[in-house]
């Protein structure tokens, strides 16, 4: 039964997604998000003044864009008066800043809301180790040459036996920088990173390299011929390229086509490399690339003449072991469904993130497991059987990428396109989170 408080999805565009280091290197986060935001303001036409507010999804936190929202609405051309702030809940902070303005606009707080995540992978910073933070500290409140000279000799001084000897200690850290992106894809709780977290999954639910190979190679011919057909090029904007904007990226780079079993069997373990089964093959490459969707009330798209694409029904974020991440989506999805009114069953669509081959695929066992459903879920019947003819059809993350920031709103975005061209009724959007947790939500497509 439909309610004027309903909260429905009117269209989203995002931009194509690319492999860290490659086309999108050079265009900041903010650009990125500024890109996909104008296009959707024109496709749909939404008067900028209606907005109420942007809500935008970051991990990354760039220094010169701390809250990344507000510079990606001004740049846009919303409105100085409207107001703008960043989330961030891991891999799902493109799907909290969703899920944020369905609670403002649900509760009669707001009308209209944009909603998404931008993130650039390739942009994320080094960090440099507490030695050389101390002497940068001392550089800026150095006063002339004389202070300034002795600091900056002591950036190029190093102590060999000191080094050597931080080598054997496997204290390396404490005088080499790091590679952010490193230390944020590694579980402060838990100590490990998520590759290892994967291999956790492939061995307790015995999944073999073939199979997680073979998952893997589905996904990029599914998202190659979804390139080719037109299907993913109806939810992507180009993007022209610095500095002379004439090179344009119409298309994600990442979908291998030809991609074949044999060649990804050449790949070895890259996060065990003795008894390991993940690889860079089966797993989701680091990405950059942004997403933005438009959401308001059923009364107030009513109002502006707007059609809704599909409406959200309800939303579930739960929590699981750090250590066993990737079954997010297990423990989250059982509780979107009862909020929403609806089956796992009922489902006609399932966008579940492909982090990790094996990741999914653990997904798919413990959602069929009745004994996972009785002791870890308290449910006395398994979540349910996933139709592969159901899941990802136009592939996932493991071909598309993975921005961090940005990967909700690409699921929202991608379901609810797909819901309207195939005239399916219900889909799940879903994925496991760094740290230990899963976000789902449930949409019905717009008649």
């Amino acid at each position: 039964m439909q309610s004027e408080r309903d909260v429905v999805l009117i269209d989203g565009v995002r931009t194509p997604f690319a492999k860290s280091g490659s086309d999108l290197k050079d265009i900041h986060a903010a650009d990125l998000g500024s890109q996909a935001l104008s296009e959707l303001l024109a496709r749909t036409n939404v008067n900028v003044d209606d907005i109420d507010e942007v809500i935008i999804g970051n991990t990354g936190c760039p220094a010169d864009a701390v809250n990344i929202s507000r510079v990606i609405a001004l740049r846009s051309g919303i409105p100085l008066k409207t107001s703008a702030y960043t989330v961030h809940r891991n891999c799902a902070s493109a799907l909290e800043s969703i899920t944020s303005g369905f609670d403002k606009i649900r509760s009669g707080t707001l009308d209209v809301v944009v909603a998404g995540g931008s993130e650039s992978m390739s942009k994320m910073p080094i960090i440099f180790p507490p030695k050389f933070q101390e002497i940068f500290n001392k550089l800026f409140s150095a006063k002339g040459p004389a202070q300034a000279l002795p600091l900056l000799a002591k950036l190029f001084q190093a102590d060999l036996k000191q080094i050597k000897a931080l080598l054997t200690a496997n204290q390396k850290d404490a005088y080499f920088p790091q590679i952010a992106i490193v230390q944020g894809l590694t579980d402060p709780f838990v100590g490990i990173n998520m590759g290892q977290t994967a291999e956790i999954l492939a061995k307790e639910f015995h999944l073999t390299r073939e199979e997680q190979d073979q998952f893997a190679v589905d996904s990029h011919l599914k998202a190659v011929e979804a390139t080719k057909s037109g299907r993913l090029r109806e939810e992507i904007t180009p993007v022209f390229l610095p500095p002379k904007f004439k090179k344009v990226v119409a298309d994600d780079i990442g979908p291998r086509e030809g991609q074949s079993l044999a060649q990804l069997a050449k790949l070895r373990p890259f996060f065990d490399k003795k008894y390991g089964s993940i690889t860079v093959g089966n797993a989701c490459p680091i990405t950059d690339g942004a997403a933005m969707t438009l959401m308001m009330s059923r009364k107030r798209a009513s109002e502006l003449g707007l059609k809704p694409m599909a409406r959200i029904r309800g939303y579930a974020f739960a929590g699981c072991e750090p250590e066993r991440m990737g079954l997010g989506p297990v423990y989250s999805t059982p509780i979107a469904l009862k909020r929403a009114g609806v089956s796992f069953k009922d489902l006609d669509l399932i966008e579940l993130n492909e982090a990790f081959a094996a990741q999914v695929l653990g997904c798919k066992k413990a959602m069929a497991s009745k004994k996972f459903a009785e002791e870890k879920l308290g449910l006395s019947e398994a979540v349910g059987e996933v139709d592969p003819a159901k899941l990802n059809v136009n592939g996932g993350a493991i071909a598309l990428g993975h921005p961090v920031g940005a990967t909700g709103s690409r699921l929202v975005l991608t379901l609810m396109k797909e819901l309207k061209k195939r005239d399916k009724a219900l889909g799940l959007a879903t994925l496991c989170i760094g740290g230990g947790q899963g976000g789902s939500i449930v949409l019905e497509r717009e008649n």
